[in-house]
């Protein structure tokens, strides 16, 4: 596969929307608790910063962490800094990892590449790995961005992608989701699926843990899926 050229936009795109929305969040606020238990704006910040560094290893050949407890510190440490200190941060790991996709060739987008626990995927997978992990975190800020906000340039791959990782998992029931503009996609393990139905925000929303499955209608009860 050549060169993913509507992911790496769609990733610029959330990037920059981002660290605008950065400039808006002070010392304070980033010291406020984020959306995800335990973890304050500030933990989440230092977390994209290194993800998008943690790739930039993946496509060296490089472990993408140098260990859990490495990873975790890595977050720990950065957590407190001040704003100014984050931003730059952001940008400038972002930087680091669109200057490394810039640099692979059409074969090296093929290639195999090692995440973390195990997890193997192809290079060309990475931006839109990486556009998700973005835009799902920009909502955990709390800092003004809903699932409304999301383009639907993302939720069409994003509703892709969860799907996809959900898939054939015995953990998950068996899902039908339609979005309301007739789209379909199965998940979950195999059996008769439950119907879900609702937009593609709304169901990425759900998908992603990020709401609880406001907007969406099923014959019976949602069903809680596990954590991403």
């Amino acid at each position: 596969m050549s060169r993913p050229e509507a992911d790496l936009a769609g990733l610029r795109g959330a990037t920059d929307a981002l660290v605008l929305a950065l400039t808006t969040v002070d010392d304070d606020a980033l010291t406020g608790p984020s959306l995800l238990p335990g973890w304050t704006r500030g933990h989440v910040v230092a977390h994209l910063a290194r993800n998008a560094d943690a790739l930039v290893n993946v496509l060296e050949g490089h472990p993408m962490y140098a260990g859990e407890e490495a990873r975790d510190a890595d977050i720990e440490r950065g957590a407190a800094r001040p704003a100014d200190e984050h931003r730059a941060d952001v940008r400038d790991s972002a930087d680091r990892l669109a200057d490394a996709f810039d640099a692979l060739d059409d074969e090296q987008w093929k290639a195999t590449v090692a995440l973390r626990n195990g997890v193997t995927d192809h290079a060309h997978s990475l931006p839109l790995r990486r556009w998700v992990e973005v835009e799902l975190h920009h909502l955990d800020l709390d800092i003004g961005r809903t699932v409304a906000d999301l383009s639907g340039a993302f939720t069409d791959r994003a509703a892709d992608y969860l799907t996809a990782r959900f898939a054939g998992r015995p953990d998950v029931p068996p899902l039908e989701l339609r979005a309301e503009d007739g789209r379909v996609w199965h998940t979950g393990r195999e059996g008769a699926p439950s119907i879900v139905v609702g937009t593609p925000p709304a169901l990425v929303g759900w998908l992603s843990g990020r709401t609880s499955g406001s907007g969406l209608t099923t014959g019976g009860t949602l069903p809680t899926l596990p954590p991403l």
